[in-house]
């Protein structure tokens, strides 16, 4: 038989519906299929995660991230003090356009609006946000550290220098005193 007849011959039996997933089948078929089928349809498959199969082997799959903290605040917003800062710059933006079309001197500029989410340093008065305040903190403690020794290392310097000085004069010349 060539392909052709094989189709139409098994196309010429009687087919049966599955009960459970409505697929024909033959007759004697149908009892090996419905258990199977059965046992498919009753299971709740679940999704394919391809992220995960795509970790496997690979070092990245053994971190595991940290579930994030319940006692994060909530931070209020503060978008009206924002729309005001806004509204301001634009207003001295104007004025500035309108000094330099009539040759007027310039206004003065607005001042600064402070970020009350920002953080600020106790050693340089810079003000960041929380992530960058911890960084910048230890690193502006350790070059105030730096300052401070080197700054004191200086001064001992010139006051040893300023009394070999004048050790050096009071005994080269004894007729000189510098006290």
């Amino acid at each position: 038989l060539c392909w052709f007849e094989f189709y139409t011959a098994a196309g010429s039996q009687d087919l049966v519906p599955c009960r459970i997933c409505g697929r024909h089948f033959a007759q004697d078929v149908l009892p090996r299929h419905e258990p199977i089928c059965k046992k498919v349809f009753n299971k709740k498959r679940k999704p394919f995660n391809s992220f995960k199969q795509r970790l496997q082997g690979t070092e990245i799959g053994t971190v595991k991230k940290q579930p994030p903290q319940k006692n994060q605040q909530v931070k209020k917003s503060n978008w009206r003090q924002q729309h005001e800062d806004f509204i301001n710059a634009i207003q001295s933006a104007k004025e500035v356009t309108k000094a330099v079309q009539e040759g007027r001197p310039l206004p003065p500029p607005p001042p600064p609006s402070i970020n009350p989410d920002y953080i600020q340093c106790p050693y340089c008065s810079r003000r960041f946000n929380e992530a960058a305040a911890q960084r910048h903190i230890k690193f502006c403690e350790e070059q105030a550290a730096r300052h401070a020794f080197a700054a004191k290392t200086t001064r001992q310097a010139e006051v040893s220098k300023h009394i070999h000085t004048c050790i050096v004069l009071v005994t080269d010349s004894p007729k000189y005193l510098l006290w």
